[in-house]
């Protein structure tokens, strides 16, 4: 898959492929199908598309419902909804029975742009991530948001997936031995000094900022941490004893997203100064996405920065 592409679009893409051979996997949508890129599902299979309208609430409980008769349903809305608006019953009525529904939140993090701080969910993840028995991905690019759609599909119990506005760059399908499997991260680049740990859109920046250090003589290993819950711990540790520091990026608040699991993580299991970057204790902006992006400080040169700093921390 060369170019790039949007998780969301890959995703919509990915449904119709998969329907052909998954007669339970059936699509709600909260009046966001052409946003969120399910309308051609709904054409191709419109005994299995429902529009609940602007009503989140209803959609997951139905989408409950769904499921507790055989279905796997996939909810779609923004984030925000998803993971706001629509928090109780995904708690209750999805998780606390343990049910096979797929919370999909699209247009996460600042890249929503235009829509402004309202609709730039920086919070979904942290959400997300308390529930109990809750897997939550967070795919980098379009190859990676099929493989994680087919694997959430497969999965007999809650789940959450969130997807991006903007286009992408396609990277995993280039990486020689690249292999998707939930729970477990995979090292796009390998490097001895540092670690950066990354997921969704900040992984094709992780990437860039490893050449800007490359070109310092700084050897930094990335890491593409696409399951934020369950944590591939095994891999957090292995990183954290071969090169001393680690540097978290995302999407998200600084706070209870991919930065907070590896930091609980090695708190416990092998204490290592982590720097975590993404946004900080504030709310979004309005504008075009890059330059929300930029101006958030999610970007390689921003990131390179943070690991030259971590370097600064490293013990011995």
């Amino acid at each position: 898959m060369a170019g790039s592409i949007a998780t969301r679009a890959a995703y919509g893409a990915a449904l119709i492929e998969l329907a052909e051979t998954h007669p339970e996997l059936v699509v709600l949508d909260a009046d966001l199908a052409q946003a969120v890129t399910t309308c051609k599902f709904a054409e191709k299979y419109p005994d299995r598309h429902f529009d609940m309208g602007i009503a989140e609430c209803n959609m997951t409980g139905i989408a409950a419902g769904l499921a507790s008769c055989g279905k796997h349903p996939f909810t779609n809305t923004f984030a925000i909804f998803a993971t706001g608006r629509a928090w109780e019953q995904v708690r209750n009525s999805i998780a606390y029975p343990g049910l096979p529904v797929t919370v999909v939140g699209s247009h996460g993090g600042l890249s929503v742009g235009e829509d402004g701080a309202t609709h730039q969910c920086t919070e979904d993840l942290n959400n997300m991530r308390v529930i109990s028995g809750m897997t939550v991905v967070v795919p980098c690019d379009g190859n990676e948001t099929h493989l994680a759609t087919e694997a959430l599909l497969n999965l007999n119990s809650p789940s959450y997936l969130r997807l991006c506005r903007m286009a992408v760059d396609n990277v995993t399908d280039e990486i020689p031995g690249y292999k998707f499997e939930l729970g477990k991260g995979f090292t796009m680049r390998d490097g001895g000094d540092a670690t950066i740990i990354a997921c969704g859109l900040m992984v094709q920046e992780a990437l860039k900022a490893a050449d800007i250090l490359a070109a310092e003589g700084i050897s930094a290993r990335v890491i593409d941490m696409h399951t934020i819950k369950p944590l591939d711990e095994e891999l957090v540790v292995k990183a954290a004893q071969e090169t001393g520091v680690i540097v978290t990026t995302e999407e998200h608040s600084v706070i209870g997203g991919l930065g907070a699991a590896v930091c609980e993580c090695l708190s416990l299991r092998c204490p290592t100064p982590v720097v975590r970057h993404g946004v900080e204790d504030c709310f979004g902006r309005s504008g075009a996405a890059k330059k929300v992006l930029a101006a958030y400080g999610l970007t390689a040169e921003v990131l390179a920065d943070k690991v030259r700093y971590a370097l600064t921390l490293k013990k011995g």
